[in-house]
């Protein structure tokens, strides 16, 4: 008698846990780049941002790493090759902002960290 109610069990179980599949809202690469730059720019703690959007923290957070990583992946080179002219990739504005004559050491810092971690203060943390 005990399989018999086990077995009851887990098929509603089972149905409900589809229902849920179901009708989870699916976000779109938009949608989660945004809420990770919201919580990103630090304007409200991440516990109010996910009860706003209505998701779970560690939702926030896998989006956050993931986000992180894939611009880590493009700052590396994403966009692959050597111009033919130059003889430099492609990819390559650091040359370009240290070949600015106008241009100070403090000047080119803010340029390759100081204004991002200015606008998505929280970042910071991450660069450590």
């Amino acid at each position: 008698m005990k399989q018999k109610s086990q077995t009851r069990q887990t098929g509603a179980t089972k149905a409900i846990k589809d229902i849920r599949r179901a009708t989870r809202k699916q976000y779109s690469a938009e949608e989660k780049i945004r809420i990770v730059l919201d919580g990103l720019r630090g304007e409200e703690t991440i516990a109010e941002l996910c009860r706003r959007e209505g998701i779970a923290q560690s939702i926030y957070y896998k989006w956050s790493k993931e986000f992180l990583e894939a611009g880590k992946r493009r700052l590396a080179g994403a966009v692959r090759g050597i111009d033919p002219e130059t003889g430099f990739n492609y990819d390559d504005t650091k040359r370009y902002i240290d070949g600015t004559p106008n241009l100070d050491a403090a000047a080119k810092a803010a340029v390759f960290s100081e204004n991002v971690k200015h606008v998505f203060p929280r970042l910071a943390n991450y660069l450590k």
